[in-house]
């Protein structure tokens, strides 16, 4: 094959199909979209650690995700092609918080719309969702959960103190219960409407009460 053949196949042609403008103008728009899921993600993040690797992750994603889409509008043969090639495509990375997930497919389905040209969706779209899960993130329950454990040596003593926790907040369900020669050992999920957990000093006080721990829970994780 001659460098005259090389110039005149159809893959060079195919590179005039798209415009550099359009190319820069898909690319920033892309960036820009990024760069806002990015922040979404920052702010409205309440897991245990944020990681600025994944964060990046959706700014890149989004702006590879328009560079393929614009190459399949632009050639139907490739198109079958691309996909035949991203099914094979396996990634194993694993996702510490289900919440992640919506922010991928955000990066990705805000890539493929303005990868096809419909940048007024592609903003629109990303305003709504990006305040949907910023009041969502901001909405605080008025009870605040705990996970309290205690230590009895016998039932009359549990009793005694679970009457104690039942009248110091608004809601108690045992979650699980030990007995042994040693004594008997509760794990209770209570609500609290106030900030005070007064009553956890009253229950160490209380006879045959030899251990009480009262720790932060959000459903997930202890803190």
């Amino acid at each position: 094959m001659s460098f005259s053949d090389i110039f005149k196949s159809n893959f060079l042609e195919n590179v005039t199909e798209i415009s550099v403008l359009d190319i820069f103008i898909g690319l920033a728009v892309g960036l820009i979209i990024g760069l806002f899921i990015c922040l979404i993600y920052k702010k409205t993040f309440n897991g245990v650690m944020y990681s600025s690797s994944f964060a990046l992750t959706l700014v890149g994603l989004t702006l590879v995700t328009v560079i393929v889409i614009m190459a399949i509008t632009s050639n139907v043969v490739l198109s079958l092609g691309m996909v035949g090639a991203l099914s094979i495509v396996r990634f194993r990375s694993a996702i510490k918080e289900p919440v992640e997930i919506v922010y991928l497919f955000w990066s990705i389905a805000a890539g493929i719309v303005v990868g096809a040209g419909m940048i007024p969706l592609a903003a629109i779209g990303s305003a709504i969702v990006g305040i949907t899960l910023i009041v969502l993130a901001n909405h605080k329950s008025r009870t605040n959960p705990y996970i309290l454990v205690l230590s009895c040596t016998d039932e009359q003593a549990e009793t005694a103190a679970m009457e104690l926790v039942r009248s110091s907040v608004s809601r108690c369900v045992i979650k699980s219960k030990t007995v042994t020669s040693a004594g008997i050992e509760l794990t209770a999920e209570i609500r609290s409407a106030g900030s005070s957990t007064s009553f956890v000093n009253r229950l160490e006080e209380t006879v045959g009460v030899s251990r009480a721990s009262l720790v932060s829970y959000n459903g997930e994780y202890l803190a």
